[in-house]
């Protein structure tokens, strides 16, 4: 079963379910959005991009990030999808995130944007 994040209700009261590139879209977000330490049970899971909101933005810290969203994502994710691509770009104040991936299971390639920072909606 595909669970839908955040964890939501469908219409007829039942847990929301989602096809199999939303899944995993959503389990890309969660893995970016967790801090490591956040969870008891896996200290080490999530990337901690969320940890930056106060930190200066800049190319050295887009760079930084890049690897650690790689690696993070190879850690967690690899049984579900190969990562062809991490682009991190530092624009002002938001940080703009885009992941290229293959999903195992199809052999279907998606690209995910993500962008965090003030102004963004």
């Amino acid at each position: 079963m595909n669970v839908k994040f955040p964890y939501q209700f469908d219409s007829t009261g039942y847990t929301a379910q989602t096809d199999l590139p939303g899944h995993i879209e959503d389990m890309i977000e969660e893995i970016l959005l967790t801090s490591p330490g956040e969870r008891v049970n896996r200290p080490t899971f999530g990337c901690g991009i969320m940890q930056l909101i106060f930190a200066g933005n800049s190319d050295s810290l887009a760079a930084a990030q890049q690897q650690v969203i790689q690696c993070s994502l190879l850690q967690w994710m690899s049984d579900l999808i190969q990562v062809n691509a991490v682009y991190v770009m530092a624009e002002d104040s938001t940080l703009q995130i885009d992941i290229t991936y293959t999903i195992i299971q199809t052999q279907q390639q998606q690209t995910s944007q993500f962008v965090y920072g003030s102004g963004v909606q």
